[in-house]
């Protein structure tokens, strides 16, 4: 079959497509930009990148009519509170309105459970997706998860973030409401099975794991296979907008992000029970089991995607897009350094291994000066880290930075910054002729970029001239 993905760069969709080539299947996937698409994507000859924004009706003639089937993966947990589910209708809306086009028989959604009562702005929103999407001529068939559990996955590294670092917790109310995780591995074999079965055609299913869960429990368990003794202390006075920012600056979560977990954490996630797990043959494995299988993938450094790839908001989709992919030359500020080099490859190597655990080879406390700086503006930080710690790819984030070119042949890196900052900076590398180059190009908004500049020209001159000298280290 011929199979499109949205959302094909995102946390699910990087690791579904992997799974439908090796089921013999044609994948198209749509991107918002082919320019910060991952390589390998292009070198795969069953696989077909088409440029598609669903905000932009007239860019979906991209996406081939011969399309046997379509997986709809978008959402907008990290945009703005106010006007995500604007976005999500509008997405929608373009979106079956092409399909309806194409010779699609089937449609799969991967939605959220919605069978409390009271939903969440966000919750509420992936429920009128579901009536948006439905359609006389191709087929819906809708999964609703809760919590997914696996590596990179946001649920996952919130939860990781809060053990890890905090021995005792004094959290929000809602860690004792009632949710049913559910493994990765268990969301992506519904997934996979349910293509192209009639049975599940215009059928909406809920998927979830074994067990009935609170957050405290999952926390407290989490802990337990690390081996960490944790002691959490519940208050009933944090409020919505406090547990916000108390997730924001303990875990790596965005704040908007963090605001929508924290109005959907509030609503108990159980699912309806139906004849779906015996129709495809899937037994959910334990919440204890999906973490310990997390865990392999990380220690193994084979983490197939992160929530932390995908841009986090309009504003650095904005950025990210094809313009900004060549470094400006005019009304910039620039530091530009070259070293000459004893190895090529392990410069190379070095600089395929920047930021993260590994740091930035040099003044590592004033990048972390920097990135709690950023935080408390509103900003990032440092604390996304990397997905992989030896490989980027294009597109990856890599703590305050966004991976715009990273090409290996070409001995080149190019990182585009997502930190708070008046006007927009690029750091590139590049290994040539027995020599590494490094320039650091800054381009200010106003008069309030031109005094950052000059504010932070004596740390540029530390921090860069100490990096490119041990970067170009044997």
């Amino acid at each position: 079959m011929k199979v499109l993905i949205t959302g094909a760069t995102g946390y699910i969709g990087k690791r579904l497509i992997p799974l439908l080539l090796n089921e013999g299947h044609t994948v198209v996937c749509a991107v918002r930009g082919k320019l910060r698409t991952e390589q390998k994507y292009f070198d795969e000859d069953a696989i077909e990148v088409v440029e598609a924004d669903f905000l932009k009706p007239e860019t979906l003639t991209n996406i081939p009519k011969d399309i046997d089937a379509a997986y709809y993966l978008i959402h907008s947990m990290s945009t703005s509170v106010d006007q995500f589910h604007k976005m999500e209708e509008s997405c929608a809306v373009n979106f079956k309105n092409y399909i309806e086009t194409t010779k699609a028989k089937q449609v799969i959604y991967l939605s959220g459970i919605t069978n409390d009562t009271k939903l969440s702005k966000h919750l509420l929103s992936r429920k009128n997706v579901e009536n948006t999407l439905k359609s006389n001529v191709y087929a819906l068939t809708v999964f609703k998860a809760g919590i997914i559990v696996g590596s990179g996955s946001a649920s996952f590294e919130i939860i990781r973030d809060l053990v890890e670092k905090l021995p005792v917790m004094v959290t929000p109310k809602w860690l004792n409401t009632k949710t049913q995780p559910i493994g990765i591995r268990d969301v992506l074999s519904f997934l996979i099975k349910a293509l192209g079965k009639n049975e599940l055609h215009n059928t909406s299913h809920d998927i979830f794991g074994p067990e009935i869960l609170t957050y405290k429990t999952m926390l407290l368990q989490f802990a337990e296979i690390r081996k960490l003794k944790r002691y959490i202390i519940t208050l009933p006075v944090m409020t919505p907008k406090l547990s916000s920012y108390w997730l924001y600056f303990v875990t790596s979560t965005s704040y908007k992000l963090a605001r929508s977990l924290v109005n959907s954490m509030g609503i108990e996630i159980i699912g309806k029970p139906s004849n779906i797990n015996s129709l495809l043959n899937i037994n959910p494995m334990t919440y204890k089991t999906a973490v310990e299988l997390a865990f392999e993938k990380i220690e193994s450094n084979h983490i197939a995607s992160s929530w932390k790839d995908a841009l986090i908001n309009s504003r650095h989709k904005k950025r990210a897009s094809s313009k900004y992919l060549k470094v400006p030359k005019f009304g910039c500020f620039k530091d530009v350094k070259e070293q000459t080099v004893l190895d090529e490859q392990r410069t190379l190597d070095k600089i395929w291994a920047i930021g993260g655990e590994n740091g930035w080879y040099y003044g590592n406390f004033l990048w972390q000066i920097r990135g709690v700086l950023d935080k408390l503006v509103g900003g990032i930080g440092l604390r996304r880290g990397r997905t992989n710690k030896t490989e980027i790819h294009t597109g990856d984030a890599l703590d305050f930075w966004r991976v715009l070119v990273a090409d290996r042949t070409q001995k080149r890196l190019i990182l585009f910054a997502e930190m708070k900052l008046p006007g927009e900076a690029w750091l590139e590398f590049k290994v040539n002729k027995g020599k590494v180059y490094q320039r650091a190009t800054f381009r200010p908004r106003g008069l309030a970029g031109r005094l950052y500049w000059y504010s932070v020209l004596p740390f540029h001159g530390f921090i860069f001239k100490g990096m490119i000298n041990q970067l170009a280290k044997a």
